[in-house]
């Protein structure tokens, strides 16, 4: 007769634990983030996981497509999941979408990982470290704590730890079909409706609580999406976008030292450099990355002043190649610029710089002075002083001050007769 009772007790135990594990999802937020890993993201995630809780039957989706990212961010975003009440997954969406490097960390986190067909998961470091990681270089301390942190997470969460340890130790990357057959993802799904059923069957674990999911067909769902001025930061926080900016308003400047006069040119590319610093802000910066491509554009100049027979040139254009490659390479990043923008930014700089290079032995050849102007020809924009024969006058599309022996007109055309550079004057004569 005890020993009835004691089995109704526990009988009556068990289920209430069932019923207390049963978790019914009211509503599905989708967080859509397609971009770097940086601090917007973590405040667009903070954001709005913090306004969900477990007492409203909340579950939340990260639709992850990333190149990578920050690793300090990456590390208050795994903080951040793992300080919820309710579970998060991540669904790697759409086709052609990868969670690369940082994004690859993050979905090792997730209560629930699925990947659409057509996407991959991996390659979580820049450099394929291979055995190197147990060699003494300064980036594998880094890389073995991030290691243990990933195998700790994937085998709470119930995965195959190995693979996704390889994905930073060799930077592999699986597709989505190599990555459910190793384990590494949950479920493939397509659409939202797939979703639906696969989490009407499931179940999770949170902070040791194992917990029965009970989706209904209509459960409620809805789409977060950035607010204006994160999407802004988003699009210049693009380690391509911020790159490419930084390079145009450099090399504009640079086009603005060459032909002065317009300002056209340096105003551009000061707009340009500061957009690319609203991205460097939160990207991670080798500095010296910074100084080798600014140098590479002081040696641009300075072939113009310095006979160096391309020299200065060639050490330019070196040193654009080695700073494009380490601009975000540093201890706490995980993105790296693709090698097809460095070459066709370098291609395009390179085929400039040559083409100047060779207007610049034409001209002197013909003048035997390229900042001479002597019998050049031009024509009057402006009277400056009539009475004292002063013009303003456009020169081979130089704004120079100028002089005349005799009174002119406003489009007369003019040819130069000598020139004073310090005082950026010219004596002129009416054609």
């Amino acid at each position: 007769m005890k020993r009835i009772k004691n089995y109704a007790i526990s009988l009556l135990l068990l289920l209430s634990h069932s019923a207390f594990a049963n978790y019914e999802v009211n509503r599905i937020t989708y967080l859509n983030i397609d971009a770097s890993i940086n601090p917007a993201i973590f405040n667009f995630l903070e954001d709005n996981l913090k306004k969900l809780s477990k007492e409203n039957g909340d579950l939340a989706f990260i639709k992850l497509d990333t190149p990578g990212g920050l690793v300090s961010t990456t590390k208050d975003i795994l903080t951040l999941i793992g300080s919820l009440d309710y579970p998060v997954g991540v669904w790697i969406t759409p086709e052609g979408a990868s969670a690369t490097s940082a994004g690859a960390i993050i979905s090792s986190a997730a209560h629930f990982l699925v990947m659409s067909e057509g996407t991959n998961i991996g390659a979580a470091t820049p450099i394929t470290m291979g055995k190197d990681i147990d060699q003494k270089d300064g980036r594998a301390k880094a890389v073995n704590d991030i290691v243990a942190l990933v195998r700790s997470l994937s085998k709470a969460r119930g995965r195959t730890p190995d693979f996704f340890e390889k994905m930073i130790s060799e930077a592999i990357s699986l597709d989505a079909r190599d990555a459910l057959e190793k384990n590494v993802i949950d479920k493939i799904v397509n659409r939202q409706s797939d979703l639906i059923d696969f989490l009407a069957t499931s179940s999770v674990t949170i902070k040791g609580e194992e917990m029965k999911l009970i989706v209904a067909k209509n459960v409620m769902t809805r789409t977060v999406e950035m607010d204006p001025g994160q999407q802004i930061l988003n699009i210049f926080s693009n380690p391509t976008t911020a790159y490419i900016l930084f390079i145009i308003g450099a090399a504009l400047l640079y086009f603005e030292l060459q032909a002065p006069g317009g300002f056209i040119a340096g105003a551009l590319g000061a707009c340009c450099l500061v957009l690319a610093g609203i991205g460097f802000q939160v990207l991670p910066l080798n500095f010296g990355a910074v100084g080798l491509i600014l140098l590479s554009f002081v040696l641009f100049i300075l072939e113009v002043y310095i006979t160096s027979f391309g020299i200065l040139t060639i050490g330019g254009i070196i040193a654009l190649i080695l700073g494009s490659l380490f601009l975000f390479r540093t201890d706490n990043s995980l993105i790296e610029l693709e090698i097809s923008v460095i070459i066709s930014v370098v291609a395009s700089i390179t085929a400039y710089v040559s083409f100047l290079g060779w207007y610049i032995f034409k001209t002197w050849h013909k003048h035997k002075d390229f900042y001479g102007h002597a019998h050049d020809e031009g024509v009057v924009l402006q009277v400056l002083d009539r009475d004292k024969k002063k013009y303003q006058v456009r020169i081979e599309g130089e704004i120079w001050t100028a002089k005349s022996e005799e009174y002119l007109e406003l489009h007369d055309a003019v040819e130069v007769i000598s020139q004073d550079d310090e005082h950026l004057t010219m004596i002129i004569k009416k054609i």
